[in-house]
């Protein structure tokens, strides 16, 4: 396949191409490992659920908005979301302790690439107010629900919805900055 962006792959894969399936899982694949296994701490868990985002995206690329951010954003968000579906239903005991778990030798990582996302993720975030900033916190890095988040910080689960909303707005245009200037 000759040189596309992810968002010719995914008109390609509406249309049935295979092959443009195999370029995005080649172009993301490891990453995708890299933050399923974060959630779940096991390298099965991660290996089948990345399966099955792929599987998703081969069914499901229609639903991709370029207006709501990137492919790899889109697959990303994909794989944290169903991964944290999957740890809360293996019950709170055995998430625990997969949380506390070591993690795998096996699971390589691009760590130049990792520590730019992740710097960039830090100024990001520092750009948010504190109560922004917990609200993301939370939600994203603990896998809390906008009610669980509230009852932790003692407000009302609208509250918890607007600081999110606006926190991501505002974290969208500050990544959409950075990268621009990239």
């Amino acid at each position: 396949m000759a040189e596309h962006n992810d968002q010719d792959y995914l008109e390609a894969i509406k249309a049935g191409d295979q092959q443009a399936l195999a370029a995005l899982y080649d172009k993301y694949a490891a990453l995708m490992l890299r933050v399923a296994y974060r959630i779940l701490k096991s390298t099965r868990d991660a290996e089948d659920l990345l399966h099955d985002v792929f599987l998703e995206a081969w069914r499901r690329a229609d639903s991709y908005d370029p207006r709501r951010g990137t492919v790899r954003n889109w697959l990303l968000l994909r794989v944290r979301s169903r991964a944290i579906d999957r740890l809360r239903t293996l019950g709170a005991a055995h998430a625990s302790m997969l949380l506390a778990a070591e993690p795998d030798a096996g699971v390589e990582q691009d760590e130049a690439a990792e520590a730019a996302d992740h710097s960039q993720a830090r100024r990001a975030l520092l750009k948010l107010s504190a109560a922004q900033r917990v609200v993301i916190e939370l939600g994203y890095f603990q896998g809390l629900s906008c009610r669980e988040i509230a009852q932790r910080c003692g407000i009302p689960v609208g509250t918890v919805k607007s600081r999110l909303s606006s926190a991501v707005e505002k974290l969208r245009q500050e990544l959409s900055s950075m990268a621009e200037v990239i």
